[in-house]
């Protein structure tokens, strides 16, 4: 499926200025060569990015309808790394649309960083997604999300609940991105049956 990706984002572009930068650098430190190294570690830019912004607004449209939408209070580019990325120091919100443009799972997560070339998100701290249509909800501290395959999924200890059961997956899960057909890892948990409690197991 292809997908076209909007971004709306208030930024501001972040400029060094390496000559001046240097020059001060070298009249302060003397210009030994250790202090050049110092220098040359503090000018990589690599380590600076380049475009920083507030209030990102990112949405995913397949056929003119909003599939995915992305909102997050701020962020930081570094295309010029060796593993270009974005870094949502603040945390993100993902919404999910079904094709009656109804929003039918969400993921959150306090701090992410996207790869741009791999398409690949790494979530971190107080993970959640939600499931609106069955009603499930999934918890973890860190899951990647892979655009390409549609898939999320962790190797971290992680709990799902919903109204009929509480599981644990001990060794992660994977799911599609919509949080459907979800599968936890060296599982166990309980599920509620007749107002009666039973415990099951997978292996």
């Amino acid at each position: 499926m292809a997908f076209f990706f909007h971004i709306f984002v208030a930024m501001r572009t972040v400029l060094n200025n390496r000559v001046g930068l240097l020059l001060f650098l070298v009249i302060l430190l003397g210009g030994c060569e250790n202090d050049i190294e110092r220098i040359n570690m503090l000018t990589d830019e690599t380590e600076a990015p380049t475009v920083q912004g507030t209030n990102i607004k990112v949405i995913y449209s397949d056929s003119a309808k909003v599939k995915i939408q992305i909102l997050a209070p701020f962020y930081k580019q570094y295309p010029t790394a060796e593993r270009p990325y974005m870094e949502f120091e603040k945390g993100l919100e993902v919404y999910f649309y079904d094709d009656s443009a109804k929003i039918e799972s969400e993921l959150r997560a306090d701090y992410t960083i996207y790869y741009m070339e791999e398409a690949l998100w790494h979530a971190t701290g107080n993970v959640v997604a939600q499931n609106f249509e069955n009603g499930d909800a999934l918890y973890t501290e860190e899951l990647f999300w892979d655009e390409k395959e549609e898939l999320i999924y962790s190797d971290s200890y992680t709990r799902v609940i919903n109204e009929e059961s509480t599981l644990y997956g001990k060794k992660g899960f994977r799911s599609h991105q919509n949080l459907s057909n979800w599968q936890l890892i060296g599982s166990s948990g309980t599920i509620n049956v007749q107002d009666e409690e039973y415990c099951i197991r997978f292996f």
